[in-house]
This record gives structure tokens, C-alpha cells and sequence, in this order.
């Protein structure tokens, strides 16, 4: 896809980080915008500042873990504006801490949005712009977690693997349909977005009955500076996410320097031997609990 003026395009989470980024690169580019979150004053911050920039816009708040949510923006969607184009699957959420740490309810939470939001969104989109037959695009938003294993994340990894095959196989699924539309898989490290402070659009039914334990404390405080600290910002993503629309481009992944973690990861499952650290390369970044 290279011509994006009156075309139109869903995505969610777009109350801040990449989705706000995402909204603001369409509107640049005269796209109608179908903005969704959770969290609606976020939301309506943005939907606000791109009408006064005479942006085509509508907002609704939208829980992506909820699949007749998810179901209602797509006939929000059909009714504004008749048609979808371009959508990214966006939304996310973050908990860690050792595995067998984790309750059922951290478990719903994480993998309702990180996932379920995205096999939502893909089978309620797809089928419109399968039915369109126009040029199409889906971005779906995963993480270098969905190419890694890196301790005291489990929750989080599983989510995002879950968002890597799903993509891929949409991607080959797409392709033996004969489908015009685009995949691209979007896997990026740390970055200033707010993820870390995910935990305040938590429903109170899956809030966490105790205390974190040390290891989802350490977890947290790591994230918190990772992610503060990070030299790639979410506009800097955003731009990188339509180049590789432009030129129909499937992974993304925004610090390079990670391949190396996931080329050793994958050298270990052909040589089938243990696993090794996943942060070999970059020990200075470890997480461990305190």
C-alpha cells in the first residue's frame, strides 16, 4: 500500500504510544481514522487534537479482550465510513515475574488484550477487507518477547509468541487465498511508551488479590528503565511501521541489534541444545529479582 489519502484505518490502543504515533502518521497522510482504547480520557485527547486538525475521526473505548466489543467496532467502523484498510492490532499490557508466580487472573489480563485482542481484530477485519477486495493491510503489534524467552517474563512472552505465529500464519493463510492484503508483524524492543504503567487500565475483576512478590517487583522496576531510557521513541517506530507498509514489508524489527539474542536462540533449536541466556549479548540489562 503506497497511497493512503481517503483511505481508512482502524487501530487500537491508539490512546497513546504507537497507536497515538499510528494515528497521527495516517491523519498526516489524509487518512479517516477509527480510533479505539481502553482508557477513554487518552483516548479522547487524541480524537480531539486530530478533529482540530480537521481529521476524519471517530473514537470509541473498547476493551479488545472482549470479542462483541471488538465485533461492535467493526460495524462502528462499516457504518462511518463503509470500508477498512489499514489495521493495526495494537493494544497491549505488561506483567512479569517468575512464572509459576503468576495468578490465573495475571494470566486472563495479559493474554486477553496481548492476544485475544489481535485474534479479535483479525476475524472481525479480515473477513470486511476479504469482502472489499481492495488493497489491504494489517499490522499486528508483538514484541522482541515473541521472538525471545527472557526470564522473569513469562506472561508477557507467551502473549507475544502467541502474536507471532498467528501473524505468520495469517501472512501464509492470506497468500494461499490469493488475498490483496499486506501482513506485517511488528516486533519492537524497549520502548518509551507507557506499557510499563499498563497496570491502571486493569479491570478491577482480574486486579491482583495479593502483593507483588520480589521477582514481579524486580520485573517492573527493570521495565520501568528500560523502557524510560530507550533511544528509539514511538514516533521513530511509527515511521518505521509505514515504511514497511509502503514496500509491503512483513517483520519489523526496530533494534537490530536483538538479532543476534534471536539467531542464537534459534541456533540452539537446530543444534538441539539447551537454551542459552537470553541476554548473552547484553548482561548489563538482565532482569534478576532483588
Amino acid at each position: 500500500m503506497k497511497d493512503f489519502a481517503g483511505k481508512v484505518a482502524v487501530i487500537t490502543g491508539a490512546g497513546s504510544g504507537f497507536g497515538r504515533e499510528f494515528a497521527r502518521i495516517g491523519a498526516s497522510l489524509g487518512m479517516r481514522l477509527v480510533l479505539a482504547d481502553v482508557q477513554a480520557d487518552a483516548l479522547a485527547a487524541v480524537v480531539d487534537e486530530l478533529r482540530e486538525r480537521g481529521v476524519e475521526v471517530i473514537g470509541e473505548r473498547v476493551d479488545v479482550s472482549k470479542g462483541d466489543q471488538v465485533e461492535r467496532l467493526a460495524q462502528r467502523t462499516k457504518e462511518a465510513f463503509g470500508k477498512v484498510h489499514l489495521l493495526f492490532n495494537n493494544a497491549g499490557v505488561a506483567a512479569g515475574g517468575l512464572v509459576w508466580e503468576s495468578t490465573e487472573k495475571d494470566w486472563q489480563w495479559t493474554l486477553g488484550v496481548n492476544l485475544w485482542g489481535v485474534i479479535h481484530g483479525v476475524r472481525c477485519f479480515v473477513p470486511m477487507m476479504l469482502e472489499q477486495g481492495d488493497e489491504c493491510h494489517v499490522v499486528n503489534t508483538a514484541s522482541v518477547a515473541g521472538l525471545l524467552s527472557t526470564q522473569l517474563m513469562g506472561v508477557y512472552n507467551v502473549s507475544k509468541h502467541g502474536v507471532v505465529t498467528l501473524t505468520e500464519t495469517l501472512y501464509h493463510d492470506l497468500r494461499l487465498a490469493n488475498a490483496n492484503i499486506g501482513v506485517t508483524l511488528l516486533c519492537p524492543a524497549f520502548v518509551p511508551t507507557g506499557i510499563h504503567a499498563s497496570e491502571r487500565n486493569r479491570p478491577p475483576e482480574l486486579a491482583p488479590d495479593s502483593e507483588p512478590t520480589p521477582s514481579m517487583v524486580a520485573s517492573q522496576k527493570a521495565t520501568e528503565k528500560a523502557t524510560s531510557s530507550g533511544k528509539i521513541g514511538a514516533e521513530d517506530v511509527a515511521k518505521m511501521t509505514f515504511d514497511a507498509i509502503r514496500e509491503n514489508r512483513f517483520y519489523v524489527v526496530t533494534h537490530p541489534k536483538i538479532l543476534a539474542s534471536v539467531e542464537l536462540r534459534l541456533q540452539d533449536v537446530v543444534a538441539q541444545r539447551n537454551p542459552s541466556d537470553p541476554f548473552t549479548f547484553k548482561k548489563d540489562v538482565a532482569v534478576k529479582p532483588s
